[in-house]
This record gives structure tokens, C-alpha cells and sequence, in this order.
């Protein structure tokens, strides 16, 4: 079994850089592709970024360039680096878990919301 737990958000004003954290509690964390997403008021998820076991990157254009997601093996923990932040990020950001043999992922954290400000 999989849990996750983010923290790290809270309000800023535009310009202004957050970084999430999440730590995966359970085993064989290095078989788990790791994903941030978001979800804004009246709108769709959305994922903004993803990283491999080997810690291969993608990003949602929208925050390409702003957003760094990285990993961290020994400590079993995903982070999302978010610099220059602007109003339009303003949501819940959740972290997710997907075993590497699958599509779908499976493991959701409670969601910590981010606040920008303009």
C-alpha cells in the first residue's frame, strides 16, 4: 500500500516561488513514476509534471520553464519547485503515484492548495 502526503503550499503574490513536497510512504518507492497535478476552481485536473524512476522529466507548457519537478530516493520524497508563480496557478496541487507497469495512477495525496495573488 501507497500514501501519499504533500505539504507545502500557501498564498503569495505573483513573482513569488513555492516549493510542494510529498512524501511516499510504503515500499519500492524506484518503481513509481511520480506526478503533480491541479485542479482550479470550475476546471479540470490537470497535470503539470511528471517524473521517471531514473527521474526523466515532463512538464505542462503551461509551466514549462517555471516548474522543476525532482525526486529524491533516499529520502522517498517528490518535490515541485515553483518560481515566478502567477494567478493562473491558483490551485489545489496533488501529488500522484503510478507503478511503472501501469497507465493509471492509482495514488493520490490530499492536495495542498497554492494561492496566487496578483
Amino acid at each position: 500500500q501507497v500514501e501519499l502526503a504533500e505539504s507545502g503550499g500557501g498564498s503569495v503574490q505573483a513573482g513569488a516561488s513555492l516549493r510542494l513536497s510529498c512524501a511516499f510512504l510504503g515500499r519500492t518507492f524506484s518503481t513509481y513514476i511520480m506526478a503533480w497535478f491541479r485542479q482550479a476552481p470550475g476546471k479540470q485536473r490537470e497535470l503539470v509534471a511528471v517524473i521517471s524512476p531514473g527521474s526523466s522529466t515532463n512538464y505542462a507548457d503551461p509551466v514549462q520553464g517555471r516548474f522543476t519537478i525532482s525526486r529524491d530516493h533516499a529520502k522517498n520524497m517528490v518535490y515541485l519547485q515553483m518560481n515566478n508563480l502567477k494567478p493562473e496557478d491558483t490551485a489545489v496541487y496533488h501529488c500522484a503515484a503510478r507503478h511503472y507497469s501501469t497507465d493509471q495512477y492509482n495514488y493520490w495525496g490530499q492536495g495542498t492548495q497554492v494561492t496566487v495573488s496578483s
